[in-house]
């Protein structure tokens, strides 16, 4: 069966023979390498896949920090949203203010200074505002009956820097006034002299809400 028979030579034979097995060997290597090829070919998607898998997961696990950490951060909008502002207080009207004047001590040599205290009380239910500048304040002086008025604060001295406070229920607010002893007019006309040892009264003002007179004598 080996043996080549026929009319042509068996060199031709043989030759015919090594060719088509030629051709059998190579169509083999053709089909082997096409096989190898899909193989690969389909490891390599299977371990991409496992990839993205495994990323999404790692993604979506609730137990790793970082995530956890950008998940519970706040979210910016397209607009910011304001943070909460306190509104503000409404002006004090002065039905809900109390002022009340002291004075130091009850008596003064000729020469001294007297010394006044001025306290405003917000005696409302609710927080307000109100300016409670020297500007606005008035102490005045006047006789012990309340006649005449021998000074105030504001006649030569009517500006002052503003003070707004913001006054809760009760809350107070308490200055201090030095006084020179000498008598002044508005615009602080005519000349300043020394009142003269007595008897005398003190009433602060703030607004049109008045205190109740405090008396001190001059000796």
């Amino acid at each position: 069966m080996l043996e080549p028979t026929g009319p042509l030579p068996p060199e031709i034979y043989w030759r015919r023979r090594v060719f088509a097995i030629g051709i059998l060997v190579v169509a083999l290597a053709l089909v082997i390498w096409l096989v190898v090829m899909a193989v690969r070919g389909g490891g390599s998607s299977g371990d991409a896949n496992g990839v993205a898998s495994s990323s999404t997961s790692s993604v979506k696990k609730p137990g790793d920090p970082a995530k956890s950490s950008a998940a519970d951060a706040p979210k910016s909008s397209g607009s910011p949203v304001p943070s909460a502002i306190p509104a503000a207080a409404a002006q004090c009207p002065d039905q809900s203010l109390a002022v009340k004047v002291t004075v130091e001590q009850p008596t003064y040599k000729a020469g001294e200074q007297p010394v006044f205290g001025i306290v405003i009380t917000n005696i409302s239910s609710v927080t307000c505002s109100r300016d409670v500048g020297s500007g606005l304040q008035q102490i005045s002086v006047y006789t012990l009956d309340g006649s005449r008025r021998l000074w105030s604060s504001t006649d030569c001295y009517p500006d002052g820097q503003p003070d707004v406070r913001n006054m809760n229920r009760g809350e107070q607010a308490a200055f201090q006034v030095t006084w020179s002893g000498s008598t002044s007019q508005p615009n602080c006309a005519g000349e300043r002299v020394p009142v003269p040892p007595g008897a005398y009264s003190v009433v602060a003002q703030l607004g049109s809400v008045r205190s109740a007179a405090e008396p001190f004598n001059i000796a």
